[in-house]
């Protein structure tokens, strides 16, 4: 892959962005091309099917931990961390919004593998994974000589994240309306969201898939009876927008999307996923590792001994970070622990002990609090930061950069980055869904794609092996 990307790197990059690998500028409207690596991360087939367990596991238990709370007299935990719009909806659904389509837990691989955390509220990158992989096999099979039917064999091998949220849409719709499937799907996000050419390109493929499917937006919608752009009514709302986001001012028929929230599973459409910002806060992933060795909490939570296996497995140590004595041990060790904001997104409140040298540390660190904060003093305005839910603190998972060859425009670019893998999981649905994973890297130690670095290219084991053997015909 190194030795010939120089040939087909440049056609790599440019397909993919073109398929939609890129973020939109919110001002603007203008996209930016997400790097993509000619090298891919290659699992065995096996090895995927665990780690997809272990996020159906995951993502379960977080779950059942978010509702156990706010069933209990601890809510406040959680709540704090909300917005009020998001408080008011966790409130009014959460009994009811217990199907969950699309979970992505994010891991890290070093000597074993190990759960971050666990995202709930708008999961994406199901579209940008099967572009990233399906280009490269696509590209590098063509340049190396491979026909077209064996370049869409091995496509098809390697599975479709796009194809399994589909088929859990439909299963979450069958169950909301027994024997019934939407002839009608809208994505619903914010005008311009940064990832809007992905919401595109899950369109494209639903369409194919055999429903009629379109981006909207929360101004467009009206509709007493059902949920309509125009004279066109929707079956089936995706959201994929963040509750926060109707806070907004200039964010307009956020009205319209609030009633629409508040009604789950929904009288004028079925709306998947609900109001589930309560599962992706942080502090319930650090409850459910507290779980493990807290017998009461694990009953409390009604959490199954496969779930509790799959926390004990694969969650690093994760605890609320207030207990003074949790907090000494974290000031004393930085090198060891990592600071997270419970309700936040985007990587941009976490903090790594072992970076505290480095500029990127001190660039979050002013970007947070305005100043420049050595880790001692870090870990005491943290305690007492109850923004978002407060912190919760985390043992370091050992990772190792890795080297990848980075194509963005014409030009690759040998970089050692940081590599994640998410995978994706469904919760209620009485199926299982053919999901697969995603990989990221960066060259942080925070792993976004925004923030450098790009998506890397998922293949299985067999695929690669079918691709090898183009390359050796290739060259014989």
């Amino acid at each position: 892959m190194k030795t010939d990307a120089k040939h087909f790197g440049p056609l790599l990059a440019e397909r993919a962005y073109t398929r939609g690998l890129a973020v939109t500028n919110r001002e603007s409207g203008a996209t930016k091309a997400i790097p993509i690596t000619a090298t891919p991360v290659i699992i065995a087939r096996a090895e995927l099917q665990r780690r997809l367990k272990l996020s159906a596991h995951l993502a379960s238990a977080g779950a059942k931990m978010a509702h156990a709370v706010l069933k209990g007299p601890a809510r406040a935990l959680v709540l704090d961390g909300l917005s009020p719009l998001e408080r008011t909806l966790a409130l009014a659904t959460f009994e009811k919004a217990r199907r969950l389509v699309t979970t992505r837990v994010d891991f890290f691989v070093g000597k074993k593998v190990e759960a971050l955390e666990l995202n709930a509220t708008i999961p994406a990158m199901q579209g940008y994974s099967d572009i990233a992989a399906n280009t490269l096999i696509e590209v590098a099979g063509a340049h190396w000589g491979a026909k077209p039917e064996l370049i869409a064999r091995m496509q098809a091998a390697n599975g479709s994240n796009a194809l399994a949220l589909y088929r859990a849409l439909l299963a979450g719709y069958a169950q909301v309306r027994p024997g019934q499937s939407p002839r009608t799907i809208a994505l619903l996000s914010r005008r311009n969201d940064a990832q809007l050419t992905e919401q595109r390109y899950l369109c494209e493929r639903f369409r194919d898939f055999g429903a009629d499917a379109d981006v909207v937006h929360p101004d467009q919608l009206s509709g007493a009876d059902a949920v309509r752009v125009g004279n066109k009514a929707y079956d089936l709302v995706y959201r994929h927008l963040f509750v926060r986001r109707l806070e907004e001012p200039d964010m307009a028929g956020a009205q319209y999307v609030v009633d629409l929230l508040k009604d789950p599973p929904g009288r004028r459409a079925v709306v998947l996923n609900p109001p589930a910002s309560q599962v992706e806060a942080k502090l319930v992933f650090a409850l459910m590792s507290q779980a493990v060795d807290d017998g009461q909490l694990a009953r409390d939570a009604g959490l199954a001994p496969d779930e509790l296996e799959a926390i004990a497995e694969s969650v690093p140590w994760t605890r609320p970070f207030h207990d003074p004595a949790v907090v000494a041990q974290v000031a004393a060790d930085p090198d060891r622990y990592v600071l997270k904001r419970s309700w936040d997104y985007g990587g941009r409140a976490v903090f790594v002990g072992r970076t505290r040298a480095e500029p990127s540390y001190d660039e979050r660190v002013r970007a947070a609090y305005g100043t420049s904060l050595d880790w001692a003093a870090l870990c005491e305005r943290a305690r007492n930061d109850r923004a978002g839910g407060g912190f919760v603190v985390q043992q370091i998972v050992e990772t190792r950069p890795e080297p990848h060859l980075l194509c963005s425009g014409t030009t690759q670019t040998p970089v050692e980055l940081y590599v994640d893998f998410s995978s994706y999981a469904s919760v209620g649905l009485g199926v299982d869904p053919p999901w697969g994973g995603v990989c990221r890297g960066s060259i942080s130690h925070i792993v976004n794609i925004v923030g450098g670095g790009g998506v890397i290219p998922l293949l299985t084991e067999e695929v690669a092996s079918d691709l090898t053997n183009v390359y050796r015909a290739h060259i014989s």
